[in-house]
């Protein structure tokens, strides 16, 4: 059975399964220098790329605000999710007043554009999986002997699409194994 792309549109879909459509990644690559691996794949390969680039930064990313409804599909929409590029200019100016909030009912051209990034980047490698000679820190051949090295990890999400999501949120971080304890 073939994949059904449903791109969120602001309106927090139950079933949404993507910030992305084909419309929005053929627009994005347009004007992307290293377009090729998205240019080159089948319209099912880059909805599948799209909605995978969705699953990754939900799970990576921890964003700001709450959901508008508990029952969407994805993280976005949220409600009282700060506008870092909102513009402040003096109260008698402002017609419409624009907000210190991204808009309840959208999902941000930052984010939209993280998951056409990140679904290139999927179309190039599996990113879920470890690359060969990942954490290993050191290997002697004479008597084999091998170290690992537990911070030496890729990152799931792109450099880039890491930027690209920080005003937003931030990613959730792993790395650490210390757990907080609260005495009642």
């Amino acid at each position: 059975m073939a994949l059904t792309l449903i791109k969120e549109d602001g309106t927090g879909k139950v079933d949404a399964n993507s910030y992305a459509d084909l419309a929005d990644g053929n627009a994005y690559y347009d004007g992307h220098l290293y377009a090729t691996a998205w240019t080159g794949a089948s319209d099912d390969q880059k909805a599948v790329a799209l909605v995978m680039a969705s699953r990754l930064i939900d799970a990576e990313f921890q964003f700001n605000g709450t959901r508008t409804n508990a029952v969407q599909g994805l993280q976005w929409p949220r409600a009282k999710c700060p506008e870092p590029d909102a513009i402040h200019v003096p109260l008698a100016v402002l017609l419409p007043i624009p907000s210190d909030y991204v808009r309840y009912d959208s999902v941000p051209k930052a984010v939209v554009q993280a998951t056409c990034e990140m679904a290139r980047e999927l179309l190039i490698a599996d990113r879920t999986v470890a690359p060969p000679g990942e954490g290993l820190k050191y290997q002697i051949v004479g008597s084999t002997q091998t170290g690992y090295d537990k911070t030496d990890r890729r990152a799931v999400l792109s450099q880039v699409a890491q930027v690209m999501l920080a005003k937003y949120g931030s990613q959730i971080s792993a790395k650490s194994g210390a757990v907080r304890l609260v005495r009642a």
